[in-house]
């Protein structure tokens, strides 16, 4: 699943919305703005990168100043998705300076942490390169930012993986160990697809080759994820499926690790620590005229 597919204009202007009344209280005030700055004042800021990475929030951080004000002027000069840096200007935008301030920590707090995800993401996507394995991100994510953080992913040339819990059957170990074995499980899966009349992709965990092969005799699979194998068992549940069934690396993949783990062939990676322990990008929105 892509989080593009939850990425309308409904679902980013209610976030914006909502964070702005998270900073400026149910009135949308900034008093130290409005104490210390005339109403009429007018400004330019430019969005000033200071790192080398791959920009995201842009299109996030020119809602926020049109939300606020709808006579804004964004000029973009960067796009989402494209690599910064020291010293680029993403955009400028003219508006009263009132609005610049108020605007200025709801879209540089977005684009930090945007533009950390792509650039972690973008650092896997290159050690991938050449191995026809693909990064996927997860749901350890910041709960309500989701739909941001699995767009930077994808901003970074990652793949999303299930949004939420909705829109796959992804059965664990806990589910297995619940359900009484993997078949049991898969079966059970299956009766309730089909009771409810469900499209959704089904996805399983193998903790051992021979968990592999069970869910290889069973089908009707969309994906096998190989939780906390070693290298080589990894190759050999590659030769086991030869391509019949794609499958997942998942648990302790590092920046490291990563290329030595795709090229034991498996179709995916799925790494948690692009959404959860990324390193923010330094941005900063500067006052040029006023």
């Amino acid at each position: 699943m892509t989080s593009y597919l939850y990425l309308s204009d409904a679902v980013l202007d209610r976030l914006v919305q909502d964070a702005l009344s998270e900073d400026l209280g149910p009135q949308w005030q900034d008093h130290t703005s409005l104490a210390t700055i005339p109403p009429a004042q007018q400004g330019t800021a430019r969005c000033l990168v200071k790192d080398t990475g791959i920009l995201a929030g842009v299109d996030f951080a020119h809602r926020v100043f049109t939300k606020l004000d709808s006579s804004a002027r964004v000029s973009v000069q960067i796009l989402d998705g494209f690599a910064v840096k020291p010293g680029d200007v993403a955009f400028l935008v003219q508006a009263p300076v009132r609005t610049l301030l108020m605007g200025e920590r709801l879209a540089l707090n977005v684009m930090q942490r945007m533009s950390g995800i792509a650039t972690a993401t973008h650092r896997v996507v290159q050690l991938l390169e050449g191995t026809g394995c693909r990064v996927l991100d997860t749901r350890k994510t910041t709960p309500l930012v989701r739909v941001l953080e699995k767009w930077a992913v994808k901003l970074g040339g990652g793949t999303n993986h299930r949004f939420g819990l909705f829109d796959m059957i992804l059965i664990k170990d806990n589910h297995i160990d619940a359900a009484g074995g993997i078949v049991p499980a898969l079966e059970a899966a299956h009766e309730y697809l089909w009771a409810h009349r469900l499209e959704i992709p089904v996805e399983v965990e193998a903790r051992t080759l021979a968990d592999v092969q069970l869910a290889l005799d069973f089908g009707r699979l969309d994906r096998i994820l190989l939780d906390n194998m070693s290298l080589e068992d990894m190759r050999r549940a590659v030769q086991l499926t030869a391509k019949r069934i794609p499958l997942e690396a998942s648990g302790n993949i590092t920046l490291e690790n990563a290329r030595q783990i795709a090229e034991t062939g498996v179709d995916f990676l799925s790494m948690g620590s692009l959404t959860h322990s990324y390193k923010s990008l330094d941005i900063s929105l500067k006052l040029v005229t006023g």
